[in-house]
């Protein structure tokens, strides 16, 4: 089978595709056809090896595993012969997080337990990009506590890959909902239900006096006693992705800062990959047609390079698909 592959860490032009040994099917494990999957900021860390923590789990010195990506959508080929819950033809999708990553290749092959079937509503692409960064804006959202009607959330970062997905599960909720990105976001946000659209390059929204009782930063740009003075008495700041200086802040700081009042500051040091429940809950959001993705690009398998070029730049509206 055609995987991107890669033997080191560094930029895209370390990624390969090449012809590897298809994966076997255990008497536990399901193999996938995969028909589409898509990139997330995790998959720059994996792939340059930093901040360093991320060798902890991919490798030291050099990628203990070298396929790529963790979201799939794809068809069940085989199941093992104590699998009982999936059979040939399902269609499914699956975060490879846990399971060896791999997604950007033909086949993958990972525990029954680790596949979904996919929304019956959504084609394979579109179900690609539900795997982690659904998952991620809906854990991050209900990291303290869950939303309130009324709530006001402010999402940071709105406009990339979990964005989007945060405002429209938030506005799912009830909540009034601001998104801060870019100029050239802004109507995206709109778009998906943000009910105030900040251009952050003109607009310092940490000064303008208004307060939430939810922020979810996706950036991680600011220190978190700039945030703090923007939370209402009871408020929530929640840390998911950022500069690797901020998030130690978060991590170290937060919870001392969180000491002094009853506003809670802090990092969500760990999503649940693919947590079951929260995938039901995702799905049923989906299926009453109250979250959709946003797609902004399509690139084949062959120019996964070119697609991490792309993420890199930091101008994605969306999510970016890989299609196999």
């Amino acid at each position: 089978m055609r995987a991107i592959v890669r033997d080191r860490y560094g930029p895209p032009s370390v990624l390969e595709l090449r012809d590897v040994d298809q994966p076997k099917v255990g008497d536990d494990t399901v193999l996938v056809r995969v028909r589409a999957s898509s990139l997330n900021s995790s998959d720059l860390e994996y792939l340059y090896g930093r901040p360093l923590i991320v060798r902890l789990g991919t490798g030291l010195r050099r990628p203990a595993r070298r396929g790529m990506g963790v979201d799939v959508a794809g068809r069940v080929e085989a199941v093992g012969r104590n699998v009982t819950q999936l059979r040939p033809g399902d269609e499914v999708f699956c975060d490879m997080t846990q399971h060896g990553l791999g997604a950007f290749a033909e086949y993958v092959c990972a525990p029954a337990k680790a596949f979904a079937l996919k929304p019956a509503t959504m084609g394979f692409e579109e179900a690609a990009t539900i795997p982690q960064s659904a998952v991620i804006a809906l854990q991050g959202l209900q990291h303290q506590r869950q939303i309130r009607p009324g709530d006001r959330v402010l999402i940071n970062g709105a406009g990339g890959s979990v964005g989007p997905f945060a405002i429209q599960i938030a506005k799912s909720h009830g909540a009034e909902v601001t998104g801060v990105d870019s100029t050239a976001k802004l109507d995206l946000l709109r778009s998906v239900g943000a009910d105030h659209a900040i251009d952050y390059t003109r607009d310092d929204f940490l000064s303008a006096g208004q307060r939430y009782d939810l922020v979810l930063d996706l950036v991680a740009r600011r220190s978190i006693f700039e945030w703090r003075r923007v939370l209402t008495p009871d408020g929530v700041y929640v840390m998911v992705g950022g500069d690797s200086g901020r998030l130690v802040q978060a991590a170290f700081a937060g919870p001392l800062v969180s000491r002094a009042d009853s506003r809670r500051l802090g990092l969500m040091w760990w999503w649940k990959p693919f947590d079951q429940d929260d995938v039901a809950t995702v799905k049923e959001l989906i299926q009453a047609r109250v979250v959709a993705p946003v797609i902004d690009r399509r690139y084949p398998l062959a120019e996964v390079p070119e697609a991490f070029r792309y993420l890199e730049g930091g101008s994605m509206r969306g999510k970016i698909v890989i299609t196999v």
